[in-house]
């Protein structure tokens, strides 16, 4: 059986020091033995950013691709390849500016992928600036004045639109987040996982000591039901979405895969895809 020891390869990361995604990294590894995956049944498609540099530093099948497109990249593999466990990765200007729309649709079409979130607030990777995650005031390279623009809130955003499995982390907190992440690749549906990931190099509001003194544990609310979505949203309204924990979960609604007419059990990349002449010649015919 794979340890999180196999999800390693020889790419050493280049984040800055003290990055919150090495901590994402680690989990997604941790996680990935602890359910039982070895490297090869894992494919973790990245977008653009520093976040999406993570697929090529762990030890499985990746693809690191563009800008705001890691969702439709990894929707493709889950359909071509049943068998995969797929994680999509990003950050919140790759997943909740450019790819917003690719977001939105495939947590209203439920398919069965976790999608990892690393959400510090801002642009890294272009040296500062304003993310949609930003909030009013938030003085940047592009905002010297100050955001006069709303923080996009994103948790409610996926409870209304109708997610699955909705959850949040800060990346301090390694075992949470590997537990969250393991629960997500379970989730028979789309998993929403945002990880409040501090940039230390651009970011010196949305600091470790500043989650630190605002972040509520949603284990530490007594009575907190995941599975009711109206105390979820109230609970999100209520402290302003900076809670970690599982926020969300309905296990009732099925996936996307279940719901597909004719999607066959043997993945696509093993089907048999030869045609006899008789075939090819029938096929053909239609179009004459």
């Amino acid at each position: 059986m794979a340890t999180f020891k196999d999800f390693r390869n020889n790419v050493k990361p280049n984040w800055c020091p003290g990055c919150g995604d090495f901590s994402v990294q680690a989990a997604i590894q941790r996680a990935s033995a602890n359910v039982g995956l070895e490297p090869e049944q894992l494919a973790v498609i990245s977008g653009i950013g520093c976040s999406g540099r993570i697929s090529g530093y762990i030890n499985a099948y990746g693809l690191h691709g563009i800008h705001g497109r890691s969702l439709p990249i990894a929707q493709g593999v889950k359909m071509a390849n049943r068998d995969l466990t797929v994680i999509a990765s990003g950050g919140d200007g790759d997943g909740y500016a450019i790819g917003m729309s690719h977001t939105i649709h495939a947590i209203r079409r439920n398919i069965d992928i976790t999608y990892i979130v690393m959400d510090n607030q801002i642009y890294g990777l272009t040296k500062g600036q304003t993310s949609p995650r930003s909030e009013i005031g938030f003085k940047t390279k592009s905002t010297p004045k100050g955001s006069i623009e709303s923080s996009l809130s994103v948790m409610e955003m996926a409870l209304t639109a109708g997610a699955t499995f909705v959850a949040q982390s800060f990346s301090t907190d390694l075992k949470d987040l590997t537990a969250l992440i393991e629960a997500g690749i379970k989730h028979k549906g789309f998993s929403l996982i945002n990880v409040f990931s501090p940039c230390v190099t651009y970011n010196k509001v949305n600091t470790y000591d500043w989650f630190k003194e605002n972040l509520t544990k949603l284990g530490d609310v007594e009575g907190y039901d995941p599975s009711n979505r109206s105390v979820a949203m109230q609970t999100l309204m209520k402290h302003n979405s900076l809670v970690t924990g599982l926020i969300y979960q309905n296990t009732e609604k099925p996936s996307y895969q279940e719901l597909v007419h004719g999607y066959n059990e043997t993945p696509l990349v093993h089907a048999d895809l030869e045609l006899d002449e008789e075939k090819f010649n029938k096929l053909v015919a239609e179009f004459m």
